[in-house]
């Protein structure tokens, strides 16, 4: 399992947090456990949805995210996944949008969040197969939006290669699998 520690976007209102964990491939299947720790009560979560179901915009809110990408070729995945048990999966031919699509080969993406007084976790593992071979290489981006009770978003990374926060720059796509 390789760790990992998000690092926020440089800004005034940054929560007294820390978002860290751990990612392993074994085979074509990704675990990625996310974990929160800190000041989390003055994290904005959204209410827990009756039904799961994939929705658009996840990201204005606070947001797990996790990038992935074949070396050496342009179009990769963005997985969003919410406190709220919503979730979404996107295809793009290339940065930012191009040929920007829901991914059909994914019609659930299952994942544990939980809260507890001192941590939020996020647990998930998905299947690469509906999407890659399994001898393919990958190169991941692990990222977050927290938003704060006062209703600010901040922006973790495993690094922030460009002049604002932009999750979708293959520079910040580090892990190799």
């Amino acid at each position: 399992m390789q760790v990992f520690e998000l690092t926020p976007f440089p800004s005034n209102t940054i929560p007294n947090i820390k978002i860290s964990g751990g990612i392993v491939r074994a085979g074509n299947n990704l675990f990625i456990r996310y974990e929160v720790s800190g000041d989390i009560y003055k994290i904005l979560l959204s209410a827990r949805a009756t039904s799961p179901s994939r929705t658009d915009d996840l990201w204005k809110a606070t947001c797990f995210e996790f990038f992935v990408a074949i070396p050496n070729q342009p179009g990769y995945w963005e997985f969003n996944m919410s406190p709220s048990s919503d979730w979404n999966v996107y295809r793009m031919d290339a940065y930012r949008r191009v040929g920007f699509r829901e991914e059909t080969a994914f019609t659930q993406l299952p994942f544990l969040f939980k809260e507890t007084e001192n941590q939020l976790s996020l647990d998930i593992s998905v299947d690469l197969d509906r999407i890659l071979q399994p001898q393919q290489a990958v190169q991941v981006g692990i990222a977050a939006i927290i938003q704060t009770m006062d209703g600010r978003e901040t922006y973790w990374a495993l690094t922030h290669p460009g002049q604002q926060a932009d999750f979708h720059l293959r520079e910040g796509f580090i892990l190799e699998l």
